[in-house]
């Protein structure tokens, strides 16, 4: 038996004016049995007035809250791959890159104790924000008000 799920995650989120009204959207896949990509949710919502960059944390948060309260499979451990279309976050979240304001510490920090809890292993890969489209949608459609 399988004890191991495979979990993408695509993530994004976005200001308008930097800090400014702001947006997260999150899209979670599972790895089917047969190799397939399947869709559990897919979803954006308003986060108020934050920067892109704590936003970007907000939504990667957001995601691993998300399979904490809804397991996808609660006899497998997860082992997920978040793509971000946002570099610096994604070297920060790595340890690539020295996080130096206090409230992404913060953030970053949460992110860890999500992780610890989700029992399996996770990655964060920078991707070209062509191939983050559909989460980038999500943000605009919940900064536009749509949904």
């Amino acid at each position: 038996m399988n004890t191991h799920m495979e979990i993408i995650i695509h993530t994004d989120g976005g200001a308008r004016g930097n800090p400014g009204p702001a947006a997260i959207g999150v899209v979670i896949q599972k790895i089917t049995g047969a190799g397939k990509l399947e869709t559990v949710v897919e979803f954006g919502k308003k986060i108020g007035e934050c920067t892109n960059n704590v936003a970007e944390y907000l939504a990667v948060i957001e995601a691993l809250t998300f399979l904490k309260k809804h397991p996808i499979d609660e006899n497998k451990k997860y082992s997920i791959t978040f793509f971000l279309d946002s570099l610096l976050v994604v070297n920060q979240i790595n340890g690539i890159f020295k996080v130096k304001e206090a409230h992404l510490r913060e953030l970053l920090m949460r992110i860890r104790i999500l992780q610890q809890e989700s029992g399996g292993g996770v990655q964060y890969i920078s991707v070209p924000r062509e191939k983050n489209r559909r989460a980038d949608f999500f943000v605009n459609q919940a900064l536009d008000g749509v949904g």
